[in-house]
């Protein structure tokens, strides 16, 4: 039976993402960023492309780990200037019907309760399209400039995030009612204050005793994506998630990934396939196998080497700023960077000796995944060989420059796959959720946050906690 492949696009509010360097492309209009155009042209051509969604990295940081300071990062428009991702949501919605957004925002550094509003008016007004990605930060210097000496460690900032998913499921699912919303002009009655639930909340991190200040959005809860890949972090995706992106350059580590988080969900009391699994690839493709090439040659030739070692210093923690470029990359004290080094080599080894400038040009094109060349058959071949061979559900495409890299994806690689009954030939009709899993718009019965649903042990009515005149319904 031929496996449907699913697309998000990887995007950020920035210059050429993942690819540093490509700004420079005459091609590349990443530096239009600012301007509504510039998204919401992405987000019709997404759509056109029977994409899922756009998913919209973030960070509150820059990249100061190589060199000890962010001048580089300055220097080759690193993810830096960024701009805000949630901002660019509603127009996107307006021009489009199906296509979803996932949103990242970090779990560090803002409180739960206005971050609970802010995405319950989004998903009010995109329908149901809203999905969050749950980041819990990695940056130092965003730490700094929140006023705190460093990141909390790995596995803390992972209790901290199940604390804010907790207040987050208690203001979207147990405080409103599904008809608290009553709207009786007759009896002069907006909101039935019974079916309206004080989450009386107090953890280590956060104290949220009130209401969610919205009614209840299309999906309640956005749909979850997770991005780690920690065992502590897999944990925290089986609990929460319900798309998960990864990012490994073999088939070899995706397929082992892509285990790992299907006994986890297993182990976590919800079926294995009930979160999407996404992996991170950019697909250089075109009319003919040889034309692809010369495409991938000359993206290369504008790709920021140094600029890749910026974001491979701040993935690792390992400042590669004092060696030289030409150093074999066993001399660097790292097993992170081994490790990686290692799966670069099982996609693309030639038998050479890796060096650190290796290591650049590897990142300098769509960061820690893949790079598919060829044409669209080509690509097809490729891109259905991993599904088939590591039990992915689909691929976040970044891109090399844009929106030439998404519009080259439409033009050749979806028809192909459509051709082979691969692709969706149109969206299923409604919220995100129902897009993903056609089950319905809310969280299936299984997951964390439907315990914490209205009417479950503890809620209290808020004209049962609050004595005043009128406060009952009529009155």
């Amino acid at each position: 039976m031929t496996r449907r492949i699913r697309f998000n696009a990887f995007d950020m509010n920035c210059v050429a993402h993942q690819s540093p360097g490509l700004w420079r492309h005459p091609d590349d209009q990443s530096h239009r960023y600012k301007e509504l155009s510039y998204w919401t042209d992405l987000a019709k051509l997404l759509e056109r492309g029977r994409f899922d969604g756009i998913f919209i990295a973030d960070v509150l940081g820059t990249y100061d780990v190589y060199g000890g300071n962010d001048i580089a990062a300055l220097r080759q428009g690193a993810q830096i200037p960024v701009a805000d991702p949630l901002l660019l949501v509603s127009a996107m919605a307006a021009v489009t019907e199906h296509l979803g957004f996932g949103i990242t925002t970090g779990t560090g550094f803002e409180h739960p309760f206005p971050f609970a509003r802010r995405l319950s008016t989004l998903d009010h007004l995109t329908n149901g399209r809203i999905g969050w990605n749950v980041v819990t930060g990695y940056l130092p210097s965003a730490a700094r400039n929140f006023g705190a000496d460093d990141q909390l460690d790995h596995d803390e900032r992972y209790n901290q995030a199940d604390e804010y998913l907790e207040v987050l499921y208690k203001l979207w699912e147990g405080s409103w009612e599904d008809d608290a919303v009553v709207r009786d002009a007759a009896r002069g009655v907006y909101v039935d204050p019974a079916k309206v639930h004080h989450i009386g909340h107090r953890g280590k991190h956060f104290t949220v005793p009130g209401i969610h200040l919205s009614e209840p959005s299309p999906q309640r809860t956005p749909v979850i994506y997770q991005a780690g890949a920690s065992p502590r972090g897999v944990r925290f995706a089986a609990e929460n998630a319900e798309a998960i992106f990864i990012a490994a350059p073999s088939k070899r580590l995706l397929a082992q990934t892509v285990s790992r988080i299907r006994e986890a969900l297993r182990d976590a009391g919800r079926d294995p396939y009930s979160a999407r699994i996404y992996a991170l690839a950019t697909i250089i493709t075109d009319a003919t196998d040889e034309a692809a090439r010369r495409k991938h040659e000359e993206y290369l030739s504008y790709a920021s080497i140094e600029g890749g070692l910026v974001f491979m210093s701040g993935w690792m923690g390992i400042d590669l700023s004092g060696y030289d470029l030409d150093d074999p990359i066993g001399q660097v004290q790292s097993n992170a960077i081994q490790s990686a080094v290692a799966a670069f080599q099982e996609f693309d080894d030639d038998g050479r000796e890796w060096t650190v400038r290796d290591i650049g040009r590897w990142a300098g094109i769509g960061g820690m995944g893949p790079v598919f060349v060829g044409s669209g058959a080509t690509v097809a071949d490729r891109l259905q060989e991993w599904v088939d061979e590591t039990d992915l559900d689909g691929f976040n495409l970044a891109y090399a420059i844009t929106p030439g890299s998404f519009e080259d994806v439409v033009r050749h690689v979806v028809p192909v796959l459509t051709e082979r009954g691969a692709y969706a030939t149109d969206y299923v009709p409604g919220t995100l959720r129902n897009a993903l899993f056609g089950a319905g718009d809310r969280l299936p019965d299984e997951h964390r946050g439907a315990r914490y649903r209205a009417g479950a042990p503890g809620s209290t009515a808020l004209s049962d906690e609050v004595s005043r005149p009128g406060a009952a319904v009529g009155s």
